[in-house]
Parts: C-alpha cells; structure tokens; sequence
C-alpha cells in the first residue's frame, strides 16, 4: 500500500488499522542525540483524547511504546518506531457494515481500489491512524526545540475559531465552549447529525528560508501534510480567498501579513497562518441511503461510538503534521547552509 511514507529527509511512516491489534509509526531521519522519553508523548497524545458530551465513548490509553531508535534516553539516528496498542477495539461493532458502504466513508473508496478492506471502523482510513500522527509530532518538535532559537523557540499553535457555522474568538483543546456553541451542538446531538469546524493554525518564529522552491513549496508541502488528515476538506494560507478580491497596492502592504508567512514558497519570518475546513463527522445516528456490496440502496442508521464534532480532537493532529513537515525543512535547510 503506498501513500503511507511522508517527508524527505524527516521520514513519518504510519501502520495499522482502527481495529487491529495496534498502530504506530516509525521516524527515520531523527538525527542522533535528541533527548526522547515515554513522557514527551503524554501531552500531545492526551490532548486529543476524547472527553465531554460531543465526542466519542471510545477511550485508548495511548500509552507509547518505543521499540527502537533510542538508547539512553536520546535518539540513536536510526529509525525510531513507536507503538500505540489498541486496547477499546469493538470490531464486532462493526459486523453489520460488512456488506454496506458508509456515505462520507472511504469504504466503497478503498474497496475500488484494493479490491478488499478492512470493515472494521474504517480500518486504515479511520480516524485512529490520527494517534500515529500526534507521536511522530512530537518528536517532530523535539527536532525543532534542538536545532532552533533558544531564545525564540517555534511554537505551533492551533484552534478552531469556527464551530458548528458558528464563528468564535480562538478555542484550543482545553478551553470551554461558548453558550451558543454548547447549545447548537447539543441541538446536534439530539437529531442524531454531526457538525465541521474551522482550525486556524499559527505557527510564531519561523526563522526565515524553509521551503524549496517550485515544486515542494513550503505551503504545498503543509497543504499535503494537513490535507492528508482524514476530516479535512479545505486550506487556505493567510487572507486566502480574500486576496483575490484584493487590489495589489492592498496585498502587498509591506507591514500585513496576506500571504501568511510564505513568499515564493519560501518561509520570509512572519507568521506561517493557514486555515483548515473540518467536515462534519461522516458517522451518525440518523438513517440514511447508503449503497451495498451488491449494488443495492438501503436506509441504515449507523450504531456504534462517534463524535459529533472533531473541532477539538483535530488540533493536535494539525499541530503534528505541522511540526512534521517543519522538521523536515529544516533539516534540508540545514544541509543546504550547515551551522
């Protein structure tokens, strides 16, 4: 199966299903003598487990398991493979889909493609592989606090500034809802439907130079690495779509930031900004018409344990990606101009 490798010089790879024994994912790449323990995972990996009424009952550990790569407590350069065990599988949730292709699933998707797949929750396409993603993150960020500014470190952060259509101040994974989002996601819930979101990711001292030019464009390589997250639907960098109703004296105000941090493909220092589109969770309680394996229409209600808005689950997973593809430039930086 290809399309599972991600990066060039900082190499992602992620295995396993939604409903297998396990997932993970193997770095390769990570320079040697970076310091790297079980509990650099702990944040990130918490901050997108579920809580609260408007997401799913489905609750991993998510305990990481390094099984190579580090010796000592710092990395060794080679690869290092993590494993995140899955120990809330419900795969018999799941047996009555065997012959049904889920609307807003990639099941009839991969079956097109494979010939075959995983009914299980999704299998590799399920939201789950995202864990996989948020360990590799990490110790992406590892990467840039070891060869970036001390004084200045990059920081990555991201939050949904709109949820459920409702547009609001910046909310992050520990923060509390508005009233009015509470209330219109609850009205959600009851009809048994889900709800997208809008994540506005700001990334704060970039140092100036990452990216290649043309082809490997430092926000082609980000819209690769966010788009590739399941949910998202869309990204926009800077004022996106809005300067293209913008007169040219209005877009290049030397003191704004409309081309969010990214000139030529090139980071030029400012803040990188982009926004990400989150569907609406695929998986609900009301009945629909989904297709069958033998070419039938039926109305099914989909059962089992999902959320009903990704809005904050998503965050880390954009944060990873981000710092994964950053790691990656700045290695290739580093090699074009070593220090």
């Amino acid at each position: 199966m290809a399309g599972n490798t991600f990066g060039t010089l900082f190499m992602v790879t992620t295995f396993g299903e939604s409903h297998g024994a396990a997932i993970g994912a193997v770095v390769d790449g990570c320079p040697a003598g970076i310091p790297l323990a079980i509990e650099d995972f702990t944040a990130d990996l918490n901050a997108a487990k579920p809580s609260g009424a408007f997401e799913t009952a489905r609750h991993e550990a998510n305990t990481p398991e390094i099984l190579s790569g580090v010796f000592e407590g710092k990395t060794l350069g080679t690869p290092i493979a993590v494993l995140l065990r899955n120990a809330d599988a419900r795969p018999h949730d799941y047996e009555a889909l065997k012959q049904v292709y889920r609307p807003g699933h990639a099941d009839f998707a991969y079956e097109a493609k494979y010939r075959r797949r995983d009914w299980r929750g999704g299998g590799r396409a399920s939201g789950r592989e995202a864990a996989a993603r948020i360990a590799a993150g990490t110790i992406a960020k590892k990467v840039l606090t070891h060869y970036g500014n001390e004084a200045a470190p990059i920081e990555i952060n991201a939050a949904a500034v709109e949820i459920a259509g409702i547009a609001c101040d910046p909310i992050g994974t520990a923060d509390a809802l508005p009233a009015a989002i509470r209330e219109k996601l609850a009205e959600v819930t009851r009809a048994e439907d889900s709800a997208g979101a809008v994540i506005r990711c700001t990334v704060r001292n970039v140092p100036a130079g990452l990216g290649e030019p043309v082809f490997e464009k430092l926000e082609a390589t980000l819209a690769q690495a966010v788009l590739s997250i399941g949910s998202v639907k869309g990204i926009s960098f800077g004022a996106g779509f809005q300067l293209a109703r913008m007169a040219g004296s209005e877009a290049n105000a030397i003191d704004s930031n409309h081309n969010g941090g990214i000139a030529g493909g090139i980071s030029d220092g400012k803040d990188i900004v982009f926004h990400a589109a989150i569907k609406p969770v695929p998986s609900i309680g009301q009945a629909q018409i989904m297709g069958t394996t033998n070419g039938e229409r039926i109305r099914y209600a989909i059962t089992g344990r999902h959320d009903v808005c990704l809005y904050r689950r998503v965050i880390p997973v954009i944060e990873a990606m981000t710092a994964i593809v950053l790691a990656d430039m700045l290695l290739r930086q580093r090699a074009y101009v070593p220090e």
